[in-house]
């Protein structure tokens, strides 16, 4: 049983990297191979310090590109060893190949994404841009709004990545500067407890199995491609199902709650925010200015992106007057990824409220609470269009 004042103790203030370091140190994963990129970089760092100083056992593995990397962890996993790496933007589009890879050969690799806008033209600064680009690969996508929860979601994603019913691997998005290098108090648990809450992994048809020959990544053509992407659909739709029981695992171990959303004070709103990642500790703040002001607003937050929850957010937006949908990143010639997303769950909603589709932020461009209030505002004037683009912080 560990005490308040034993907790107090355990309180430190982290950078979201530091804290995802300290989660992959007590997760002690066999092998993490990994090239640097800001603003993922301080990760690995902090990670390679941590085998440099003995205090895990980890095969640390420097590779020439993020490409490798991703091609490493790959041969690693599917000898049965736990493994896991960190990347961002630019680096993960050239692990691209290779994501669709590891998802493809169910291979359960976790790999923080401290998220970065893509180029061109070349910017570190965060936007969703990259993990979305990824969004169809067959990885499951969690988003942390803080570094406690970047820390967290580390914990929870090996537990849900090796899962016999989802064997998926899992993005762990945090954003880039705003949490990778901003200083927070956070709780880092009792490494015996984080042990043992992730186990020792399982390993399934693993090729050093010298007894039981396996075959990885042959040639696949229409025999049976689309039954193994039939398996995968069935993976991620285990992952729907589990993610509940092992949240629920993980509060026990812990005492914090996990869900693939958050309501936060929706219950009576007229109006509700949706939206990703750090963005929502502002849009919570304006919630609250709003409400001082009498103004019915809430904020529907997504942890998970895929598997999508589309039960859970058409129950929690069913009836609402209108909602706001916030983007980080655009999906040109398209509507914008989570806007379309949240949009196609409330199509069988017996009540659909009004919409709206705003992007902000592109780049590390600030999110004013001013401008949510804004967004806001137009819901509840009446003046949201389903089809028409908007945007909070643009020079016109």
């Amino acid at each position: 049983m560990v005490t308040v004042a034993e907790k107090m103790r355990a309180k430190q203030a982290l950078t979201g990297a530091e804290a995802v370091a300290h989660a992959m140190r007590q997760i002690e994963p066999h092998v993490v191979a990994a090239y640097p990129i800001t603003p993922q970089t301080p990760i690995v760092e902090y990670f390679a310090q941590f085998v440099a100083d003995g205090l895990v056992k980890t095969e640390m593995i420097p590779v020439e590109s993020e490409h490798s990397a991703m091609s490493a962890v790959v041969g690693a996993a599917a000898s049965g060893a736990r493994a896991m790496t960190a990347t961002s933007a630019n680096g993960l589009a050239l692990m691209h190949e290779v994501v669709y890879i590891t998802a493809s050969m169910r291979l359960p690799v976790v790999m923080p994404v401290v998220n970065r806008a893509l180029s061109g033209p070349i910017n570190i600064h965060c936007d969703h841009s990259d993990s979305m680009a990824e969004r169809d690969s067959g990885w499951i996508q969690l988003y942390a709004e803080n570094n406690q929860e970047a820390y967290e979601l580390t914990i929870l994603a090996v537990r849900l990545a090796e899962s016999e019913e989802v064997r998926l691997p899992v993005m762990v998005c945090l954003d880039g500067f705003i949490l990778s290098h901003g200083v927070e108090p956070l709780e880092i648990y009792p490494d015996d407890q984080v042990k043992n809450f992730v186990g020792e992994v399982k390993p399934y048809y693993p090729l050093l199995d010298t007894s039981h020959p396996v075959t990885y990544g042959p040639i696949d053509l229409y025999d049976y491609y689309f039954e193994h992407k039939r398996q995968q659909i069935e993976g991620m739709k285990g992952a729907k199902r589990l993610f509940p029981a092992i949240a629920q695992e993980f509060e026990k171990a812990f005492g914090k709650r996990y869900d693939f959303v958050e309501r936060y004070r929706t219950d009576d709103a007229d109006c509700v925010i949706v939206a990703l990642g750090s963005t929502n500790s502002t849009i919570k703040y304006a919630v609250d200015w709003m409400r001082e002001e009498g103004q019915k607003v809430g904020l529907l937050k997504l942890w998970t992106f895929r598997p999508f929850p589309k039960e859970e957010i058409r129950k929690a937006l069913d009836g609402k007057k209108a909602v706001v949908v916030l983007d980080r990143a655009a999906s040109f010639g398209a509507e914008a990824p989570l806007y379309e997303a949240v949009k196609s769950s409330l199509y069988n909603a017996a009540h659909r409220p009004a919409m709206g589709s705003y992007i902000y932020g592109l780049g590390g461009r600030d999110i004013r609470p001013e401008d949510i209030r804004k967004a806001a505002d137009d819901a509840l004037k009446g003046e949201l269009n389903a089809d028409e683009q908007m945007y909070l912080g643009l020079r016109e």
